[in-house]
């Protein structure tokens, strides 16, 4: 049975959710300027693993009071199918968009994490000899010398199975309060959640895919037709009402299955409180495509002693 938010209907469905290899990173810098464009740098073109090489954002802020080397930090995330394309994937985004980076260091973001993937004594190579094996703070590190001075780096970055692909559907009168529901959810994700990245761009997906194609044998995704809102008076099937022009999709990783369901909380919460947005629903495929059913209720139930208020 569906719950209703004040007008909002929270559809009584699923996300489905599915496990993906994930590392989390550290980045440091001599500002928090520097870090954040690193992080930036090296997590672009990571939106999915349909096309592109990993899944990736960026997750949050680290103080300085809290980073091995003091500074102003970075966190990101790294998704992948398996191990071997994980390491490959990190180690490429490592040393083409931090290692390049004025003031960057990169360090473990799961340190209590037992499986390993040698980043930074793969990485270490760079220094063409030159490099030196050494102790930060309990870490083992690299010191690769570079034209700046040089760029320290972590041996080695934990990997655990994280869960992708959790997501919520945002079902508007129109564009403009479907998109500004859509922001605050991210905005609410960033500012509440922990353990997540939104992989989108700003969080936002507005060309949601099903999996496969109805005419297209070949492809692994095409356009989610039952949510395209000029294609509800020509697919029968179609799952928007009349008054229902504009659809965006969340997708969340996390680390923790928990992460990613408060996650989905506070987005339905909070998008749920804009005027204009009509149902919030989730993309799943029946349970045949992953083993994790991220329900919405569930999903609220997780916030429903989070008071949330976003700046405007």
């Amino acid at each position: 049975m569906s719950l209703r938010l004040g007008n909002v209907v929270i559809e009584d469905t699923f996300a489905e959710a599915f496990p993906m290899y994930a590392t989390r990173i550290l980045i440091t810098a001599y500002t928090r300027q520097w870090a954040y464009t690193a992080a930036r740098i090296a997590t672009g073109f990571g939106t999915s693993v349909i096309g592109c090489p990993g899944e990736c954002g960026i997750e949050a802020l680290a103080s300085a009071k809290i980073t091995p080397d003091h500074r102003p930090g970075v966190l990101i995330q790294i998704y992948h199918t398996d191990p071997a394309s994980l390491k490959l994937v990190t180690i490429s985004r490592v040393g083409q968009c931090i290692l390049t980076c004025p003031t960057t260091a990169a360090f473990d973001g799961l340190p209590r994490v037992k499986r390993r993937i040698g980043v930074g004594r793969a990485l270490a190579k760079f220094g063409d000899g030159f490099e030196r094996e050494d102790t930060l703070h309990g870490r083992k590190v690299w010191r690769i010398p570079v034209m700046e001075g040089e760029f320290i780096i972590e041996d080695s970055f934990g990997v655990l199975k994280g869960v992708a692909g959790g997501n919520i559907l945002i079902l508007a009168k129109d564009a403009e309060a479907g998109l500004e529901a859509a922001e605050k959810a991210v905005k609410a994700i960033r500012k509440y959640g922990k353990g997540v990245i939104t992989p989108f761009p700003g969080g936002i997906v507005r060309s949601g895919s099903k999996v496969g194609s109805l005419k297209y044998p070949k492809l692994r995704a095409t356009t989610n037709h039952l949510y395209c809102p000029t294609l509800k008076n020509i697919v029968r099937e179609t799952r928007l009402s009349g008054e229902i022009n504009a659809v965006y999709e969340i997708v969340i990783n996390g680390l923790r299955k928990e992460y990613v369901l408060k996650a989905m909380g506070l987005a339905i919460k909070t998008a749920a409180s804009i005027p204009g947005v009509v149902n919030i629903s989730a993309g799943n495929y029946g349970g045949k495509l992953g083993p994790y059913h991220l329900y919405l209720k569930e999903a609220l139930e997780a916030v429903k002693d989070i008071e949330i208020k976003l700046e405007p």
